[in-house]
């Protein structure tokens, strides 16, 4: 990228902190584990961007974009002819090479722009580890949904086996992706890169229904406890308040609707109740406790639903920064 006094990655983690927390998010879907860690480790660390080194790590980004567009819609010759007139030759040529080497067609590439009832459907019948394998090469926000809806006694299976899944190898994977793309009737490239892994799984149980997530865990547990607890040390769900300090509690109850604190708190346990209420004023608690004695015959999918906007809240204020969530039970801040 830019020709600034900071390396690759450290250009990477300044390009993701000017997009904001949400664009960047979406880019972290396409990087590989080891790539999430490298970027992620310089964000932490990178305190400030001078305005000279950022504009031309924009510039470079934007002159990259238009690259690929022009290379992909195009091809290489009147890629090169456009460039030259945009960017001058020398530069031109500087892009083009970075595009032509990262320009690939990532396997099951097709899969974007399908439709996930149509993916159910063809998925269902299929082996868990084809299941598996496929589910890890679409969008995290499809994911939730497909595991959601596939039959309950092969949740658990599916998820163990993403989680374990590493490297496949490509003479399968142009089996599977075969076999769907002529159920499908589309065509695509076969590629190979890394896929599964644990962050991925987390990734998709945050965002499954809460029933959906008890029920793979507890399906688990029987038979990889230690895998259950792998997983959950990546994810953070509503019994876990408990490990946040009380600044950072007090920040998240000023974020969320108290409707939703009411319906939570009702069946919630003792210890993630007191946590909370110990965080309120006397006024706010005393409003609390009145709406909750009104409420009556709650449904359990309602409860779901309020503490995961909850959830949601308290991992948006990480992503900001404003507060910090310690997984695994290790220490993650250094004053």
């Amino acid at each position: 990228m830019a020709n600034t006094k900071l390396n690759t990655t450290q250009k990477v983690a300044a390009l993701l902190i000017s997009l904001g927390p949400e664009r960047a998010a979406k880019v972290f879907r396409h990087l590989s584990e080891q790539e999430i860690e490298k970027v992620t480790v310089e964000i932490t660390k990178l305190q400030k961007v001078d305005h000279e080194d950022m504009d031309e790590i924009l510039k470079d980004f934007y002159g990259m974009c238009v690259t690929r567009k022009a290379v992909t819609e195009g091809g290489l010759t009147q890629a090169k002819e456009i460039l030259d007139v945009a960017f001058g030759p020398q530069l031109s040529s500087s892009y083009i090479d970075r595009a032509s080497r990262s320009l690939r067609v990532r396997v099951f590439d097709f899969l974007r722009s399908v439709d996930s009832k149509n993916l159910l459907a063809v998925l269902t019948n299929e082996h868990p580890q084809t299941i598996a394998i496929v589910l890890s090469y679409t969008n995290s926000s499809v994911s939730p949904q497909i595991v959601s809806e596939l039959p309950q006694d092969i949740q658990a299976d599916v998820v163990r086996r993403i989680a374990q899944l590493d490297r496949p190898h490509p003479d399968y994977l142009k089996v599977v992706e075969r076999t769907l793309s002529n159920k499908l009737s589309l065509m695509v490239t076969v590629d190979y890169q890394e896929i599964g892994g644990i962050n991925y799984v987390a990734s998709i149980m945050n965002k499954v229904e809460r029933n959906i997530e008890k029920h793979v865990f507890d399906e688990l547990k029987n038979v990889h406890p230690e895998l259950v607890n792998e997983i959950r040390k990546q994810m953070f769900v509503f019994e876990d308040i408990v490990t946040l300090d009380d600044v950072s509690i007090q920040l998240f109850i000023r974020e969320v609707d108290s409707k939703d604190l009411a319906i939570s708190l009702k069946v919630a346990n003792r210890e993630v109740s007191d946590a909370i209420f110990r965080n309120m004023s006397t006024r706010m608690q005393e409003t609390i406790q009145s709406d909750m004695e009104y409420l009556k015959n709650l449904r359990m999918s309602d409860v779901n639903k309020a503490q995961q906007r909850i959830v949601a809240a308290i991992r948006k204020l990480e992503e900001e920064g404003q507060i910090v969530i310690s997984k695994g039970g290790q220490d993650d801040v250094i004053i």
